[in-house]
């Protein structure tokens, strides 16, 4: 019983899975909170352009 619990690779499938959707998050995370200041002043720019109108 134990030597087939040492052999069953499910929970690290599980696992490996966990880590690339945490890195992706982590990628996503970080790309935004790069443009972030870019992203404020288009949308800043796009409010003053239509309250103009």
């Amino acid at each position: 019983m134990l030597l087939r619990f040492l052999k069953d690779e499910e929970g690290a499938t599980a696992i490996e899975y966990g880590l690339i959707a945490g890195i992706v998050a982590l990628g996503i995370i970080t790309s935004l909170t790069l443009v972030k200041g870019e992203l404020l002043a288009v949308f800043t720019d796009i409010v003053t352009h239509f309250q103009n109108i």
